[in-house]
């Protein structure tokens, strides 16, 4: 099982981290908020809480690590999180294989 940051991704946690003078021990939290009509919903955010009884936690390239509750783990088991900075787009993204993209009613494209 496990969740896999990009080297932009690191790299902008690493700098997000710094700026906000974060302790080493701090690392990404992502978590599932829940499902609708175009599928789940995602949250990243800092903490230092580490519960080894109900969190599961995958080291990245450079000492980042991120950490999930164990009742998510199998839901993000493979998914990329992504740091784009385009003309387009700038933010996190993140790429789930377990789900499919889109939408999941036939109002809203999904069949």
């Amino acid at each position: 099982m496990s969740i896999m940051l990009s080297e932009s991704a690191v790299s902008e946690v690493k700098k997000i981290m710094a700026e906000r003078e974060l302790v080493p021990e701090t690392f990404l939290r992502m978590s599932i908020l829940g499902g609708g009509c175009s599928g789940l919903q995602y949250s990243l955010g800092f903490d230092a809480g580490f519960d080894p009884k109900t969190d599961v936690r995958f080291e990245q390239n450079d000492g980042v690590f991120v950490v999930t509750e164990k009742k998510y783990d199998l839901h993000l088991d493979g998914t990329e999180i992504d740091y784009l900075d385009t003309p387009t787009a700038r933010g996190f993204s993140i790429d789930n294989p377990n789900y499919p993209k889109g939408a999941g009613c036939a109002g809203c494209g999904g069949y």
